[in-house]
């Protein structure tokens, strides 16, 4: 299957770059459907199919291709399910057709919405680009330039277009300014000026800084000027608010800028229904705001001042629409005559007079027996179709308004519907039961009552085989001793059995795999960090004690080494009544692609290199559940067939990271040196990956140290430790000095031992013999 949906990929991007020459528009658009179908299915083919359909959504292709393919462009850059390294590569990729459907002249509202809602995605992700790779000037200087077109064609574009233009400039400030480092769930998404260095050949922090300020003040303009347009305002104010919570040098001219702003200044204009609508949408918009502002932090200096503006806020609304929505009063004769016992008299009338209808002859439904109302309108109401949330809500303000005598005779009429109901089923059931003759109650002269009419049975005699055919097929006689069955005893049902689930094949089973492991991973990203430290509870500790980031990763781990034990790639063993005889089965996963276990630890991988500094204790934890788990399957391999060797994993996923961090190590990461102190076992290839490190001058201290670390604190490897070294001293003479240093003290003799066999040319040096 997975070949099967590759192959899918590849020809639908293909079939994508050739439709523009040789099929219709309406042809080209279902084809560039079914390959953004495919992307929804899988991710992995983003890339492909985004590069794909550049060429045909260009500025000069029909208007119907430049729309799907700007709104293909946002939700691509938009969608949470690609990694940081996939959304940068597209990101370079596409800025080109950004750039050029910004540009054209006349261009469709669509087309320029969805261009500058991509934009808005892509300039993060484009500036944290350029800050870990500077020689790349051109992204940044197309970056720029469509940050240029879109900050131009702000004030005059259509609604959509100001729209998207305000998200823009939201997302242009979050990137360009300090971040309080608060903002756990957006992990690496949180893109802000602190991470830029200052020493930046392309960017300078203090101009991206001003700029970010200005373009914030542009925002607050249509605060400042009391702006009508209602779609504006609300969309300002609903950026505002993660400014506010991320930027904490934002806040105080955002509200203060809020605080000065009137939503109901066109009060004071001819209140047409339009601009009640425009009023009630800005005020809300404007109150939901503040309000969520004091939830979140009521401690906030300026809570006193927010307190006040709401209050005056209300009272405002208050009388500007409840005065204009109130009936005009009476006249003043006809509110003296009798008004006031005219209301009186029909309320004190309507308690008096209410009661509760009784049932009709016949059968009632549980529904009829609450129906208070005989309104044919009421009844034939489906109250069904009501949400159960304002349900709720209609029946709890109902109840707290309701009259209380008319909730008493309501509840008085049902208590007496009951008794009715129960009565007239008594009755019926006492008229419907027969009455039996006991001879011994009956009074005299009365017998038991005897059919007079005496029939002759004229049928002819049963022959002998009739006779045996009809015993046979008679039900078995029950003794009399045993106590006779109820009549619902010979129809009870026997015990209900599932069918059993058809077979799954080994492609359903790894896709299904793919998605168990995927669901396992998405609660990270809203899990948060213990605040307590607590001590570590060792390889026995539980892994749900508290839901946490630390226990979900330890379940995540345990998931991938344990869970999965005898039903993948592990060894399952019976044994029969002699203790010797094995009987040992691999299976193999190859069939149905990678096992669950496979699936997980090629997840938590990823995981741990996405951000490996900060997760090196997840590594750490993972290698020990792995080690472990190794050793529980030498245990249980046992005496297995000669020439095979039990499936372990601790070695080759330990080489694998430190492959992967050996790739972006810096002589700073000492990290490094607490990750090779902290795992279970070091073997002499783990060690050896350390000397490709010694490449670089810059790392030699930082492999050397680790190395020297090893041979001071973990005595176990000191003597493949100094193997290490020794074999560095040899291969590297830029290290030697520092390998010297080491060498003289921990295997002293070692130098002068080479350098005489180098000298007398009795050796080679390279094929000399290390001794620990």
């Amino acid at each position: 299957m997975a070949a099967d949906s590759s192959a899918a990929g590849t020809a639908a991007a293909t079939a994508a770059g050739a439709a523009a020459k040789t099929l219709s528009v309406a042809e080209q658009l279902e084809q560039l459907s079914a390959a953004r179908k495919l992307v929804l299915e899988n991710s992995a083919y983003y890339d492909r199919i985004v590069k794909g359909v550049l060429p045909i959504i260009g500025p000069g292709s029909p208007l119907e291709l430049r729309r799907w393919g700007a709104e293909f462009l946002a939700e691509s850059l938009a969608t949470p399910v690609l990694a940081m390294r996939d959304k940068e590569n597209i990101t370079v990729a596409v800025l080109d057709t950004l750039s050029a459907l910004l540009d054209g002249a006349g261009e469709d509202v669509i087309v320029l919405k969805a261009s500058v809602a991509a934009a808005s995605s892509a300039y993060p992700i484009a500036l944290r680009w350029i800050i870990h790779n500077s020689y790349h000037s051109e992204s940044w200087e197309q970056m720029s330039a469509i940050k240029s077109k879109i900050l131009r064609i702000w004030d005059g574009a259509p609604a959509p277009v100001r729209l998207s233009c305000i998200k823009f400039a939201q997302r242009v400030v979050l990137a360009q300014t300090a971040s309080n480092g608060m903002e756990q769930k957006y992990g690496a998404l949180d893109i802000s000026l602190n991470m830029i260095p200052p020493n930046h050949p392309l960017l300078d922090p203090r101009q991206l800084e001003a700029e970010a300020t200005g373009l914030l003040d542009r925002m607050l303009g249509a605060l400042q000027d009391n702006s009508s347009d209602a779609l504006v305002v609300d969309a300002t104010l609903n950026c505002l608010s993660i400014l506010i919570r991320t930027r904490p040098n934002t806040s105080s001219r955002i509200i203060n800028t809020v605080l000065n702003f009137n939503p109901l200044k066109l009060a004071n204009s001819p209140m047409t229904p339009k601009n009640k609508v425009l009023m009630r949408s800005m005020e809300k918009t404007t109150r939901m705001f503040l309000t969520h502002l004091l939830k979140r932090d009521p401690n906030i200096p300026m809570s006193g001042r927010i307190q006040q503006y709401l209050e005056r806020l209300m009272r405002s609304r208050a009388e500007i629409f409840e005065e204009a929505g109130r009936k005009r009063a009476l006249p003043a004769d006809q509110a003296a005559s009798n008004y006031s016992e005219a209301k009186r008299q029909r309320v004190d009338s309507g308690v008096s007079q209410f009661a509760v209808p009784p049932l009709g002859a016949g059968p009632h439904s549980l529904a009829a027996l609450f129906t208070l109302t005989n309104n044919a309108g009421l009844q034939a109401f489906d109250a069904t179709q009501v949400p159960a949330d304002i349900a709720a809500k209609i029946g709890v303000r109902t109840l707290a308004t309701v009259n209380q005598q008319v909730l008493d005779l309501a509840v008085n009429g049902v208590r007496d519907r009951l008794t009715a109901l129960y009565v007239a089923g008594a009755a019926a059931a006492a008229a419907a039961q027969p009455t039996v003759y006991n001879a011994a109650t009956a009074p005299l002269g009365v017998e038991e009552e005897e059919d007079d009419d005496y029939e002759p049975d004229l049928t002819p005699a049963e022959d002998t085989e009739q006779i045996l055919n009809k015993l046979d097929n008679a039900p078995p006689e029950v003794d009399a001793m045993e106590p006779t069955l109820g009549a619902g005893a010979a129809l009870a049902l026997g015990p209900f059995k599932l069918p059993s689930p058809p077979p799954l094949d080994p492609g359903t089973a790894a896709k299904f795999s793919q998605l168990a492991a995927s669901r396992v991973f998405s609660p990270l990203a809203s899990l948060k960090d213990s605040t307590l430290r607590k001590p570590r509870a060792g390889i026995h500790r539980l892994a749900a004690s508290s839901y946490d980031r630390d226990s979900w990763l330890t379940l995540i781990t345990r998931l991938a080494t344990r869970s999965t034990a005898g039903l993948d790639d592990s060894v399952s063993i019976k044994a029969e009544d002699d203790a010797d005889a094995m009987v040992l089965d691999r299976r193999s996963s190859s069939a149905g692609g990678m096992a669950l276990g496979g699936v997980v630890r090629e997840m938590l991988y990823n995981y741990v290199l996405e951000d490996w500094r900060r997760r090196i204790e997840v590594a750490v934890a993972w290698l020990c559940e792995e080690w472990y788990n190794d050793q529980l399957t030498k245990k249980r391999w046992g005496g297995g067939p000669s020439g095979e060797s039990p499936p372990l994993h601790y070695e080759q996923l330990a080489l694998r990271l430190v492959d992967g961090f050996l790739s972006y190590i810096t002589a700073h990461d000492k990290v490094l040196t607490r990750f090779l102190a902290e795992i279970p076992e070091l073997s002499r290839a783990l060690l050896g990956r350390l000397k490709g490190l010694c490449a670089d001058p810059t790392t030699v201290q930082l492999a050397l140290t680790s190395l020297l670390y090893l041979v001071m604190m973990r005595p176990p490897v000191r003597g493949i430790a100094l193997d290490t070294v020794a074999e560095i001293w040899v291969e590297y003479e830029d290290a030697r000095p520092l390998a010297a240093k080491y060498l003289v003290k921990w295997r002293p003799g070692f130098i002068e031992s080479q350098t005489r066999g180098a000298g007398g040319d009795a050796a080679p040096v390279n094929n000399m013999a290390i001794t620990a």
